[in-house]
C-alpha cells in the first residue's frame, strides 16, 4: 500500500473552511427555529394535536354522539338522518383542510433535518481531515524515532 503524501498546511485550511460552514450552518438552525410565521406556528400546533390520541378520541366521541342523536335520539327531528350526509361533509372538509397543514408542518420539518444532516455532513469531512493531519503528524514522529533509533 503506498502512503499519500499529506500537506499538513492544506489540511488545516481545510478544516478552517468546515469549521466557518458548520459554524454558518448552526447560526442558520438557530435562526430557523425560531423565525415561524404564524402560519407556520399554527400548522405545527394543529399538526401536532390532528396526530395525537387526544385528537383521535375526541373526534370519535363527536362522530358516536353524532351518530347516537340523528339516528336513535331525536327521530323525526333529526338535523343529519341517515345517511348522516352533513356529517360526511364535515368529515371531508376537515381532511381537505388539515391534509396541506400537515404537509406544511412536515415540509419545514424535512428542511430542519436537511440542514442538520448537511451539518453533521460538515463536522463528518472537518473529523476526516483532523485524522488525516494526525495520521501525517504520527508518520513524522515515526520517521524520527526510526532516524533516532539508527543513529543509537
Amino acid at each position: 500500500m503506498q502512503k499519500k503524501n499529506i500537506d499538513p498546511e492544506k489540511i488545516k485550511k481545510h478544516v478552517e473552511k468546515l469549521e466557518k460552514k458548520i459554524s454558518d450552518t448552526d447560526h442558520f438552525i438557530r435562526v430557523y427555529g425560531r423565525k415561524r410565521t404564524l402560519g407556520q406556528i399554527w400548522a405545527d400546533k394543529i399538526t401536532a394535536f390532528g396526530g395525537s390520541w387526544a385528537f383521535l378520541t375526541i373526534l370519535t366521541i363527536i362522530i358516536a354522539l353524532w351518530i347516537l342523536w340523528n339516528h336513535f335520539i331525536a327521530g323525526n327531528k333529526a338535523f343529519d338522518p341517515y345517511p348522516f350526509i352533513l356529517m360526511n361533509l364535515f368529515l371531508s372538509l376537515l381532511a381537505a383542510y388539515q391534509a396541506p397543514i400537515i404537509l406544511m408542518s412536515q415540509n419545514r420539518e424535512m428542511e430542519r433535518d436537511r440542514i442538520k444532516a448537511e451539518r453533521d455532513y460538515l463536522i463528518n469531512k472537518k473529523a476526516e481531515k483532523e485524522i488525516q493531519e494526525i495520521k501525517a503528524d504520527l508518520e513524522e514522529i515515526k520517521k524520527s524515532l526510526n532516524k533516532l533509533l539508527k543513529s543509537f
